[in-house]
């Protein structure tokens, strides 16, 4: 039996203050948290990360951030949805994907247990850019490995426990172990989940100082999106010259600043429109549009379909009761 919360619920506060910086747990976006107001559905802080729980449950919502995220199903079965998809994972299966995309757990069978692990993007962009595995996941697809190791559920809860101790020391293993784990899988094979649109740029980005800057600037778009940002700003976050930023930005990821802007923007409406009942021009200027006809226009490019008329046809393919039965 699988478990489907309504879409449209709003999500719960839960608020953690970290070096003066406020962060939210990734538990506070279930169904279990505590209640409060509603919140961009962001977690802000772009290190290693791990849920503190096993328990897999259904999210209130959709929510994003910047790290690559790793789950590995120890037990049971869920249901997640990414980038408008629907997907099963099952028991046994190790899967990763770029957070900055909307995604959520909606269903899951009864005691279902997983192991997540946010990594920094930073680990990924070190990695050739002529790699399809680095390229897919910037590409924002969801990605199943295809062999798992002997020790692999004991490797990424040794990682989670380092995580969770908050131990700065632990910090450049975690790095060295998640990026040869990564190295082993682009050499033992992937399963692209979902269609790649493949980008042919054949300039390769080199240098750990651009690297941080491409890292930088994505942060800076990242937690400023919501508001009226220019690719000269995000340059100038980093202290390059807008032309060169701009260059650096666009062989790194494979789109421009610009368009990274406007990406951020619609998937954050996206989340809000799912999550949420605010009014469309609420979502749109909460999500950094500066007028509903950008909005409207961009949005529908997007998603080939309106903000009022993709919020109906998602909120309607869900089931109207609260579980149902999931075909094997």
């Amino acid at each position: 039996m699988i478990i489907f919360p309504k879409i449209g619920i709003h999500f719960q506060e839960c608020k953690i203050t970290m070096l003066s910086k406020t962060v939210y747990r990734e538990d506070c976006f279930y169904a279990e948290g505590s209640g409060g107001t509603p919140m961009t559905p962001v977690i802000n802080n772009h290190g290693f990360c791990a849920a503190p729980t096993l328990a897999v449950r259904p999210m209130l919502g959709p929510h994003m951030h910047s790290q690559v995220e790793l789950n590995l199903l120890l037990k049971g079965s869920m249901e997640v949805w990414f980038d408008n998809q629907r997907f099963v994972i099952n028991a046994g299966e190790l899967v990763l994907f770029w957070g900055m995309l909307p995604h959520q757990v909606t269903g899951c069978t009864e005691g279902s247990q997983f192991v997540v692990v946010h990594a920094p993007m930073a680990l990924f962009l070190n990695f050739s850019r002529s790699c399809a595995l680095r390229e897919a996941l910037f590409a924002g697809k969801l990605i199943r490995v295809d062999k798992l190791l002997a020790y692999e559920q004991e490797q990424l809860l040794q990682w989670r426990a380092d995580i969770l101790t908050l131990d700065r020391a632990r910090e450049k293993i975690l790095e060295e172990e998640v990026s040869a784990r990564v190295r082993r899988v682009v050499s033992d094979g992937w399963t692209l989940l979902t269609t790649p649109a493949m980008r042919n740029d054949p300039q390769k980005l080199a240098g750990h100082e651009r690297l941080q800057a491409v890292e930088r600037m994505t942060r800076f778009i990242y937690e400023n999106g919501h508001t009226e940002i220019t690719a000269v700003q995000v340059a100038k976050s980093v202290g390059y010259h807008p032309n060169y930023a701009m260059a650096v930005f666009k062989r790194s990821v494979g789109i421009s600043i610009k368009k990274a802007i406007l990406r951020h923007r619609l998937d954050t409406a996206q989340a809000l429109l799912l999550s949420t009942d605010r009014a469309i021009s609420d979502v749109a200027f909460n999500s950094g549009f500066g007028s509903l006809s950008s909005f409207y226009a961009a949005f529908t490019k997007r998603f080939n379909a309106s903000p009022v008329a993709f919020r109906l046809q998602v909120r309607t393919a869900v089931p109207a009761c609260d579980q149902m039965v999931v075909p094997a």
